[in-house]
Order: C-alpha cells, then structure tokens, then sequence
C-alpha cells in the first residue's frame, strides 16, 4: 500500500486494510509488504475493496452460471472416485426468478436470443431491462475470425460435437445502454474501473442510498470484530464493531448492533476472518461446527494473452469488455479438466505490457520506449537497437503500433481444494486484528484447463493473423508448467473470490443452507459468492446478486418466528 505522496505503508498501520499490487508481487509472502499474509504454495492474486462492497470497481460483467454448474458431480462425477465438483443444494431453477430480479435491479444490458447456449432458459416472455452493449470493431473482427474453423483442428475441445465456428457474443453487462431508473446510457469510457465517470455502470452506491432513504442506518469508519453467541439458544446475539479515525487510523471508540437476523456479507476473505476471530465463546469460531470456514477458497484464475493485429482494431474506446465466447463454459470435458470463457478486451494492452508494477502499463511503457530508446513492451525493435524517436517519427510509430495492440483473457474454472483456505495470521491491522492468512494453490484438474486455453489461444491469433506478444515475467511468483506443453504459464487474479463459506445440505461439510442460513445458528446469514460450493466461469456477482434477494425471501419467512 502507498500513500497519496507515493510512500509506502505498513499494512500493520492500516485499519482496514486490503489487497494491493504488492499481494502479488515478489514480497508476495512478507506481511509487512501485503495486508494478506499468503503462506500457500502460489499466490492467491486477486485483490478488493473494503468500501461499498467494492463492487464500485468491478468492471460490470453480469453473464448467469449455466444449469450445469449446479450439478456437477451428477453430470460429470458419475463413477469417479474423489471427483472434486460437487452439486449445489439448489437447480439452476431454483435462482431462475432471482436471476430475473437481479439483473432489473442491477439494470443489465443484453439480449436473450444471443444468449441461447449451453442450455440457459429464462422465464416466458423474459427479456433483459436494455438491449446489448453493441460489439466492438475487436469484437467484429473475431467473430469474422472464428467464423469457419476444422473441426480436425478443434477435437482437442472435447465438446462432444464438432466445432466448425465458434460464436462472440455480447456480454450481459450491468451497463445502461440507455437512460435506466435515472442514470445516463454509457458514453464508451474505457476508465470505467475504477469507476465509470457518469454512473452508466451500475454501482452498490445506487442501492445503498436507497435503502439509506428508505430508513436503513450506515456506521462509517467501522469494522466488526466480534459475533457474540447466545449460548441458551445458540443464535447470534450482537456483533461487536470498532470504529476509527479516517485520517490517523486511530481506534476511536467500540459499539455493538443488536438484531433479530443477522447478515455478514464481507467477501469471501473478511467473512471468514471475522467468523475465525469470533473464538472466545467457540474456539472453532462462530459458524464453523464443520471446520469448512474459510477453505475452498476459489477465484477465476486467467490465462492472459495479448498480441499485435495486422491493421488497427482502434483500442480505449468502449467498455473495457463487451463481448466474449461462452460456448466452451460446459460439455463433456468437464470430467477431466477445467471449462474456461474467452473475454476480449477493448483496452488494448493496458496493465499487461511493461512488467506490470516495476515499468507501468500501455500506452505508457510504449510511448516512454520510444521517448527513451527502450523496449520493454517489444515493439521497439525496427532498429539494431531501440530507436529514440520525437516530433513526427514518434507520433507515427504510436499512431501505427497502439491500435493495432489487443488483449484476450481466459477465465479458468478452479476446482474447489480444502486446503486453499483462509485462516487467522499472526500478523495484526492497525485495529489490533488478525490479518487473514491465505494458502492457495491451482489443481491439475485446474492446469489442463490452462493446457487448453492455450492451444486455442494459438488457432486464434493464427485465424487473426496475430503477432503473439504473451510472456511470462521471470519473477511472477504464479508460474507454473504442464508436462506436454512447451509453455511456462502463469496465471492473474479475476477479482472472484469464492468459496469461503460453502452452502450445502450436510451440516458436516458446509457452512450453510440453500438459503445462505448458518447450519449452526438459526438466525445468521452468510451472504455472498463465499457460499458458491464451485465456480464455473462466469462472473460471480450477477449470480451473489440474485442468491441475495433469494435469500431475502427466506428472511422475510423466517423473522415472524425469532422473539426479539
């Protein structure tokens, strides 16, 4: 973490702390570089925000998980031992309404018809609150690209059907593509993370002070410490809460929230850490009889690829993403290997190119290679050695290089481990609290789907005529090879974090219900993608969104029969 002047902080100074670049850099295991404190085999490399949910800086995609995420050992185990997915407690039908609800309130822009695959069904008569975000001129042109394939070539898929084209389509993305519920139609910023300058992008802010106008209550500056337990009854009592001086860090003073229910919803990392530190009335802690709080941590590791196209694709306009290819979400496969999707990037090689922390990102790396007469981004090469160019010489080589530049992404379905796992560090925030300590590591099952991905990474840059500027930075921690591929992968964190909190309908192995209820204590819930008992591939919040409101339903039930 660095301040506004650029100087370094400690994470053991800061009171609520959060993942930076530094979590996945070379001090990756030093917990007075990184606030988490990753003790694993490879670095856990996503990071968040502890203000407004974070989601102020998600990028807005909102794809649905496909019937059979929620049923993979039924459709994929049969007759394997150990297989690692298991089925969730809940059918795809199950959250279908929910699915409804929560791309209106999130306002998601798509189309139905485009998103016909992988056996997806919506309600009768539904459609989305906006038509599509309308493709890019990079997503126009893959399209063309993948059009007419072999299916000599793409057998390696393992479909289970033959594979002559393979189709991009718009992602649903929680983006107005028109005025929606009061906000502006999105007016193509590629900035739009961290935020999107004029609210086209929907944003927990908007929610919140619904609720705020609706009478609900915010404490700023305040981070829980502490679920208190009624030991009569074994229901939850009151949460203990700290707050603190925004600018020094300092404590300022304790409080305590009294309710009827209760809902942690904190991600899938400060969840379980406040559930581990709440151990003075359960040594185990609060809500974890099984001993599964915190374990099967999952994100959506990425292969990332980027290249440079023989005529321009004009990057940094638009969305960073707008389409993709789900079809390789589910098939057969999946028995063996990982399902991945494929994201096209409209913003060409921002924060890929240069070395990442060490020499920034594009456009910058370039321009200053060819100010200065270096190469770290590998374009500067015309020359026998670097060329310093200015004036006319300078403007021409961006004017030809930067709009030829893209990036595609491969989101990687990660198996779920029981040793990936959040605990308690010893290394404590500037609150006096245990830091979360993560150990991460990536299955085989996981690596074949990398294997995978980079064979058909292959068949598209050729289809493009793509020269292939992917690479791997020697010190990236996350490296890693697979026997039968010449390739050294390595692998970036999607912002995904899941599976600290496993639902499921064995109070032994998961933490809670189909409703997101604590197995343990009646009047608890845990809500969030912490729950998510497998990953999938798609993004994650479309789906917590709606598992939410599901769960609120079930709130609405059960808060007759909880005496005050």
């Amino acid at each position: 973490m660095f301040d506004s002047k650029g100087k370094f902080i400690d994470p053991a100074t800061v009171a609520a702390g959060r993942p930076s670049a530094l979590t996945t850099g070379s001090n990756w295991k030093d917990p007075k570089q990184a606030y988490l404190d990753q003790q694993g085999k490879r670095p856990f490399k996503s990071t968040y925000e502890r203000l407004a949910g974070g989601t102020s800086h998600w990028m807005g995609l909102t794809p649905r998980l496909v019937p059979n995420d929620f049923r993979m050992t039924s459709t994929y185990g049969s007759g394997q031992k150990d297989f690692p997915l298991p089925d969730w407690p809940i059918k795809y039908e199950d959250i279908l309404p929910f699915y409804d609800k929560a791309e209106a309130e999130l306002g998601v822009a798509a189309d139905v018809d485009e998103q016909n695959f992988a056996d997806l069904s919506y309600s009768p008569n539904y459609s989305y609150p906006m038509p599509r975000i309308p493709p890019s001129l990079f997503d126009q042109l893959v399209g063309q690209a993948l059009s007419d394939l072999s299916d000599v070539d793409t057998t390696f898929l393992e479909t289970g059907k033959s594979v002559t084209s393979l189709k991009v389509r718009s992602l649903p993305a929680a983006r107005n593509s028109e005025p929606y519920r009061n906000r502006r139609a999105c007016a193509g910023n590629t900035n739009c993370i961290p935020i999107c300058p004029i609210q086209a992008k929907y944003d927990p802010t908007i929610t919140l002070n619904e609720a705020t106008n609706g009478g609900a209550r915010l404490i700023p500056c305040a981070v829980a410490n502490e679920i208190q337990l009624n030991l009569q009854n074994n229901r939850v009592n009151g949460i203990n809460y700290i707050t603190y001086d925004p600018r020094s860090g300092k404590k300022t003073g304790t409080g305590l929230l009294k309710a009827r229910v209760f809902v942690i919803a904190a991600n899938g990392i400060e969840t379980p850490r406040l559930l581990l530190m709440s151990n003075r009335q359960r040594p185990n802690g609060v809500a974890n009889s099984s001993d599964v709080v915190g374990r099967y941590l999952m994100d959506h590791p990425q292969y990332l690829s980027w290249g440079l196209l023989p005529k321009p694709v004009f990057p940094y306009r638009g969305p960073l993403v707008t389409s993709a290819i789900g079809d390789l979400c589910d098939g057969p496969f999946r028995s063996r290997r990982a399902a991945f999707r494929i994201s096209l990037g409209n913003e060409g090689w921002n924060s890929l190119v240069g070395g990442g922390a060490k020499f920034g990102s594009d456009p910058n790396v370039s321009t200053v290679d060819f100010v200065n007469g270096t190469n770290f981004s590998g374009l500067n090469t015309k020359g026998v050695s670097p060329q310093a160019l200015f004036g006319a010489d300078l403007t021409g080589a961006l004017g030809d290089l930067i709009p030829r530049q893209f990036r595609i992404a491969f989101p990687i379905e990660q198996s779920p481990d029981r040793d990936n796992r959040v605990t308690l560090s010893k290394a404590l925030d500037g609150l006096g609290l245990q830091r979360p300590q993560i150990a991460y590591d990536i299955s085989d099952y996981t690596k074949q789907g990398f294997a995978t991905a980079f064979r058909l990474k292959k068949i598209i840059f050729s289809k493009l005529g793509a020269t292939d500027f992917t690479h791997t930075h020697d010190d990236d921690p996350a490296r890693f090879e697979i026997d039968g591929t010449p390739e050294i992968f390595t692998y970036g964190g999607a912002g995904h974090v899941m599976g600290t909190c496993r639902m499921g309908d064995d109070p032994k192995a998961s933490v809670v219900d189909g409703w997101q209820r604590s197995h343990d204590h009646l009047n608890l819930y845990l809500a969030g993608s912490g729950t998510f008992p497998t990953v999938g591939t798609a993004n994650p919040t479309l789906t917590l969104c709606a598992l939410a409101l599901r769960t609120a339903q079930d709130i609405d039930r059960i808060l007759p029969f909880l005496k005050s």
